[in-house]
């Protein structure tokens, strides 16, 4: 994690951010490790259906293919087999360097919360040099809010349905990006507050909600 701006965020701004889908593109690391799980278990896996509902805590995707008695070993073996198949494949999605620096640049700290465990994150972050001031990891919707709200945080960035409920859990202004598995209209549904494209869009918008 970087620690650059330690000392910033005296404006009181802080802006949380997803990971999986609103960060990074994760999906090509996700399936290796899935199609890996599968050819040691024997069991039938689907993998490019797994990454197209990324966001939910790995053990209600492993439940999915395995009977529950099963899940506790799957999910640790699964991530015991992530760092060597899942780091290297995922990149940036658009526009994401300059998204944490306009928060930077907004005198803000930019705080990662995510349902993926905190080592395995920050082996994304670190790969991809991704400028941030904290991570918390396993953490999931309203878990997420109450992380935000611990933190100060204002905006809460993310792709799924369960980042704008963080959002709302922590009565924070609530940021949706379309490069998760939602739709607009389906982000706009659940309570988001402002619906992106991509991170692409965040500056312009950051520069605007904070003037008004």
């Amino acid at each position: 994690m970087a620690d650059d701006h330690a000392g910033s965020g005296a404006n009181g701004l802080v802006v949380g951010f997803d990971l999986d889908m609103t960060l990074i593109d994760s999906r090509p690391g996700i399936a290796a490790v899935w199609d890996a799980v599968a050819a040691e278990t024997g069991v039938r896996i689907d993998s490019q259906l797994a990454v197209s509902r990324l966001g939910p805590p790995l053990a209600v995707e492993a439940a999915e293919w395995f009977p529950q008695e099963r899940v506790p070993g799957i999910v640790a073996r699964y991530r015991e087999l992530y760092p060597d198949l899942a780091v290297t494949p995922s990149g940036r999605l658009p526009g994401v360097v300059d998204a944490l620096a306009a928060v930077h640049a907004a005198g803000g700290k930019v705080l990662v919360i995510t349902a993926k465990n905190g080592p395995q994150a920050q082996l994304h972050l670190d790969h991809l040099g991704l400028d941030v001031d904290d991570l918390v990891g396993g953490v999931w919707a309203e878990e997420k809010g109450a992380v935000l709200r611990e933190h100060g945080g204002s905006i809460y960035v993310g792709d799924h349905l369960g980042d704008v409920r963080a959002a709302k859990a922590a009565d924070a202004f609530s940021v949706a990006v379309t490069t998760g598995p939602y739709s607009p209209e389906e982000l706009s549904a659940q309570g988001a507050d402002v619906v992106l494209t991509d991170l692409t869009e965040f500056p312009a918008w950051l520069t605007a909600h904070l003037s008004a």
